[in-house]
């Protein structure tokens, strides 16, 4: 049951990363500025960040199961109908909409994954971002394929859309609600400590580190495949094979959670960041040789989804007690996703007016060291067992 809620979640990961491989197909076809392709490239993030509180709540008060269906239906729905409206605002609004649905996926599947495996709760909450990164692989590769074979960026946006009513059919005939209703950890006799309160030192922080996060991460996720495209010249077809090895670098999420459950997240975090500042250099400076920004992007991907989002996501749930887990889930999502809302649009702007290296440099490269420092401030001792 696990493995079926986990292959929506690749779906959704999938979902996502559908608009920066046609980005520059949809700008031709609109004459949309570069600001405003990055924006409508990360404006799901918009939607994922308002969603994450709202979904806490409605998480206390309905089941899992029916609220991770009601984020699928709203994902899908918006993704199929980004074919069909025209012009800037239509496609922002349904782009933005996506959002909302991935958030109610996305904050559920972490409350799910914590109380279910409540003893390694950063290594399950790594599984779950595992399968992200098997659709962002997937996604941009399958993406290229129809785009090839239909000529139209409206093809696989449609084809997306359908295939999320599909799982919505399998989920309703295989999930139990024995299994997606698991109790909150606070009845794991090994949990213990934790705040009581959202509003403490960690949180805090956490809330800071995360919404950073989103503007290094989404920065280069929502932007890299136009870079790619736009300035280092790749088809769509070499540009979608080198941004889904950044879906692959993902897959060390279980590896990634295992240290967060093991080491410090002073030494995790600021390492993650440290890491992230270097590797994100690098890709837009030098050469561009196809093999370097593969193995880049499959670095970046690692140590920025792999690592660094699996354990912001995990300490967030630990910064608090087990009754306030999905609070903590919806915090981080609300943090890491409002501030990615606008990471593609500032790059894009950034790059507008001083190139693509200078936006890189600030973005990413100079957040990523604040980042990095911040993350040393964090109390363990605080955290639950």
């Amino acid at each position: 049951m696990f493995c079926v809620l986990l292959v929506s979640y690749a779906l959704m990961a999938a979902d996502r990363y559908l608009f920066p491989i046609l980005a520059l197909d949809i700008r031709r076809d609109f004459g949309f500025s570069l600001a405003n392709t990055g924006l409508l490239s990360t404006i799901f993030t918009l939607g994922l960040g308002l969603g994450g509180l709202p979904t806490a709540y409605l998480l206390a008060r309905f089941s899992r199961k029916a609220v991770l269906l009601t984020g699928i239906a709203i994902f899908s729905a918006g993704t199929a109908l980004t074919a069909i409206v025209s012009g800037f605002w239509g496609m922002l609004l349904c782009l933005a909409a996506t959002g909302i649905g991935m958030s109610m996926l996305a904050t559920s599947m972490f409350a799910l994954a914590a109380s279910y495996f409540s003893r390694h709760r950063a290594a399950a909450i790594g599984s779950v971002n595992f399968c992200f990164g098997i659709g962002v692989f997937v996604g941009p590769v399958l993406a290229s394929v129809l785009l090839g074979v239909y000529q139209s960026w409206r093809a696989p946006m449609l084809v997306f859309g359908g295939l999320g009513y599909l799982m919505i059919a399998v989920i309703l005939l295989t999930v139990r609600s024995w299994f997606s209703e698991t109790p909150a950890e606070s009845h794991v006799r090994s949990d213990g400590g934790g705040a009581a309160t959202l509003l403490n030192r960690n949180t805090v922080i956490l809330t800071a580190l995360s919404a950073v996060g989103g503007l290094v991460l989404y920065g280069f996720t929502g932007m890299y495949a136009t870079f790619l495209r736009g300035s280092l010249h790749y088809s769509p077809k070499a540009a979608a094979t080198v941004t889904g090895l950044y879906g692959l670098g993902a897959l060390v999420s279980i590896a990634g959670g295992a240290l967060g459950d093991r080491f410090s997240p002073r030494l995790v975090l600021s390492t993650a960041f440290f890491c992230l500042s270097i590797v994100g250099y690098l890709c837009f400076h030098g050469s561009g040789a196809l093999a370097r920004q593969a193995i880049l992007t499959f670095a970046y991907g690692a140590i920025g989804s792999g690592t660094m989002y699996v354990n912001l996501a995990g300490y967030h749930v630990k910064a608090v007690r087990g009754s306030l887990a999905s609070r903590g889930s919806g915090m981080f999502v609300t943090s890491f996703y409002g501030s990615a809302a606008v990471s593609g649009y500032l790059m894009g702007a950034i790059t507008s007016h001083a190139g693509w290296p200078m936006a890189e440099a600030i973005q990413i490269s100079l957040l990523s060291l604040l980042a990095a420092a911040l993350a040393l401030a964090l109390r363990p001792s605080e955290m639950s067992l």
